[in-house]
């Protein structure tokens, strides 16, 4: 395999780098520990025998473009599917190019912001549920455990946005059935088996006995009896006047609204996200609130998505919970094409060699984010006393590019814009409506740091906004 000339292998020896990787990413811990790798070794880890962890910002644009050089690695193909005995990709797990603009091509459109904004009726019903379910709540003398509420919601608001109708997660209050915790699972199986891909042969697409990840059974049944009552005209959930993903879907004869769930589930990541910081942290919670509720919303309805989008510190916020937690904590794997990379160092790194920066640690990085990277401080994002509109340009400018909340280039999250859309009018929505503290505000949350970096731990106390 390549070994890039002046860089160090970190990691032990190299046979065992596959199981190494599999074991932090199944830990929980895969985030944390590359990034304490960096902390020690500097901006270039190699944390595989072809493969290069970057701590170096000004690479994004360069290794996340817009043209077909830079390829995805084999990590990304363990979430393809197998249809009819045989493998089939889709939008996110193809590594062909070609293939990825010829699958979004007639799809995009129906993930602008425009075409998103035509399901707010569908996010402002469920939203609207939402509020129902957290009313009843709203003691502040017993604990809710609002992490498991934010997902209820978006998993209700996955089946709306898709098929016109609900899972019903929120009016059971519970993970009935088990969709949820699976979900988890199959995410865990993505990030720890992509680190060994030939494993997912062995395992889920065997073609004699599947060995996991678990079956979805319950929404493969909605997605099937919805495709199935639509296409006969005969689906009593659907409304012409309020489109939905499934209806775009089948009119442009396209495949595979995961799109809809992966932007949906990053978003209710996101908003535990800003949350969690803002309730460990009471003086900047206290300023959007006092902002939000500034803006004469009515505090019985969902904010409308312009609206909470124009409001500063709450964009801070939620920019500042991205950057700390973002919805994805492993590295965006991609092949250095014909004729190398050479690092700002000038070390060079030969083509074939798979690198990639990590969301979670180029967070973090000192050079962009200053010596306070740490941090929860949103007015980071916002221009500081005695600071010049060209220097904050600049700033602003310089963070932005180092922002992969949701990837970059031609390979960004299709889902990104539903993902923002419910992470601002829910946080708006919330804060507007209710008074939230943490109910032990000394103890920190769980995360496991892994593809996803799912969280438990979210309790709160709630109260009706006097």
């Amino acid at each position: 395999m390549p070994f890039p000339r002046g860089i160090e292998f970190q990691n032990g020896v190299s046979t065992l780098y596959g199981l190494l990787s599999k074991w932090w990413a199944r830990s929980g811990r895969y985030s944390f520990i590359i990034k304490k790798l960096h902390d020690k070794y500097g901006p270039v880890v190699r944390i595989g025998p072809n493969l290069l962890d970057l701590d170096l910002p000004e690479l994004v644009k360069q290794i996340y473009t817009t043209d077909d050089r830079w390829v995805k690695t084999e990590f990304y193909k363990n979430s393809s599917s197998i249809i009819n005995g045989k493998q089939t990709y889709h939008i996110f797990s193809t590594l062909d190019p070609a293939d990825h603009a010829r699958m979004k091509r007639p799809i995009a459109k129906y993930f602008s912001i425009s075409h998103v904004l035509d399901l707010e009726p569908h996010m402002n019903t469920v939203i609207e549920d939402l509020i129902k379910h957290l009313d009843k709540q709203a003691d502040p003398q017993k604990p809710c455990d609002l992490g498991s509420w934010i997902g209820f919601y978006a998993w209700d608001l996955i089946t709306s946005a898709t098929f016109s109708r609900r899972f019903g997660y929120m009016d059971a209050g519970h993970d009935f059935d088990g969709s949820l915790a699976m979900s988890d699972k199959t995410a865990d199986y993505f990030g720890s088996i992509g680190q060994l891909p030939w494993l997912d042969y062995l395992l889920e697409k065997n073609p004699i006995v599947r060995i996991g990840p678990p079956n979805m059974d319950n929404v493969t049944r909605i997605a099937l009896e919805s495709f199935a009552a639509r296409v006969q005209g005969l689906d009593p959930h659907y409304d012409p006047a309020t489109p939905d993903y499934l209806q775009h879907f089948l009119d442009t004869k396209a495949r595979h609204p995961e799109s809809v769930d992966d932007g949906t589930i990053m978003g209710y990541l996101l908003i535990r996200a800003v949350f969690y910081f803002c309730l460990k942290h009471p003086a900047e919670y206290r300023r959007l609130a006092a902002e939000v509720r500034a803006a004469g919303f009515d505090a019985g309805a969902p904010v409308p998505y312009r609206a909470a989008r124009q409001l500063p510190f709450l964009d801070a916020v939620v920019r500042e919970a991205m950057r700390l937690h973002p919805a994805v904590g492993m590295v965006l794997e991609r092949y250095v094409p014909a004729g190398g990379l050479t690092l700002p160092d000038g070390r060079y790194v030969p083509a074939g060699t798979a690198v990639g920066l990590n969301p979670y640690v180029v967070g973090r990085n000192r050079e962009v984010w200053s010596e306070d990277a740490d941090e929860f401080r949103p007015s980071r994002w916002l221009r500081s006393d005695g600071e010049t509109e060209t220097k904050h340009k600049a700033r602003l400018q310089k963070m932005n590019g180092a922002d992969l909340a949701f990837g970059a280039g031609a390979r960004i999250c299709i889902g990104r814009n539903i993902a923002l859309v419910e992470i601002y009018k829910v946080v708006a929505t919330l804060v507007n409506r209710y008074d939230f503290e943490l109910q032990n505000p000394d103890q920190e949350w769980q995360v496991a740091y892994r593809w996803f970096m799912a969280q438990k731990g979210l309790v709160t106390k709630i109260s009706l906004r006097t």
